[in-house]
């Protein structure tokens, strides 16, 4: 049996844990609160009408913004309330209730009797998403991302430190799970990273043959 995610045993212990983390940003937004950097980094990143996922896609924060600036996105989550608020704030992106570790099996990549979908352009994995994996996952949900990585693709991760997620262990991670670091900043605003950095950004790649 898969361990239970970070967020799972946070939901069990607080079960209006979600419902707080949507009116969280709503809140902020109300406010005057950019809560929208990181999604328009990635946006810069893409060609127009790129395939886009989301992945730890919570309430839609980025995919719904990604979405209507005209990519083709595709959120998951493990969070059914957070899907379903994503659903409400953008029904034209497709958005799935699922682990990260089966995003392969889950997008039918894995699946040997069909053709496997098209490569993502990116995916993009923020608010601190690979913190709340359960630890026994981590390198199965990268493998995941390789997985449905298109040759010239990116993967674009955020996190912060003091999260029980060193910054040397997921770098041993990317290697384990077949991907290869191309950048690192110490914030969405792409400022260069320092070893003493307390976030970081890593734009990762599929190895070139």
């Amino acid at each position: 049996m898969r361990d239970k995610s970070l967020w799972q045993i946070k939901k069990e212990q607080n079960p209006g844990h979600s419902q707080w983390y949507i009116q969280r940003f709503k809140t902020m937004q109300e406010q005057g609160a950019d809560i929208l950097g990181e999604a328009r980094l990635i946006d810069a990143m893409c060609a127009r009408g790129s395939r886009i996922l989301d992945a730890g896609a919570g309430p839609g924060r980025i995919g719904s913004y990604l979405q209507k600036q005209g990519h083709q996105v595709i959120g998951i989550d493990i969070d059914s309330e957070l899907i379903a608020e994503a659903q409400r704030v953008c029904p034209e992106a497709q958005w799935i209730t699922a682990d990260l570790a089966d995003t392969a099996e889950v997008l039918g990549y894995s699946q040997q009797d069909i053709e496997a979908p098209q490569p993502f352009d990116m995916i993009v994995c923020a608010g601190n998403v690979m913190t709340f994996l359960a630890p026994s996952t981590r390198v199965q949900v990268l493998r995941g991302f390789a997985t449905v990585l298109g040759t010239s693709g990116r993967a674009v991760i955020g996190f912060g430190a003091g999260r029980g997620y060193s910054f040397e262990d997921f770098f041993s991670d990317v290697q384990e799970a077949g991907l290869e670091i191309s950048q690192l900043f110490s914030t969405w605003d792409l400022y260069p990273y320092t070893s003493d950095a307390s976030f970081l950004v890593a734009v990762l790649a599929v190895p070139s043959a």
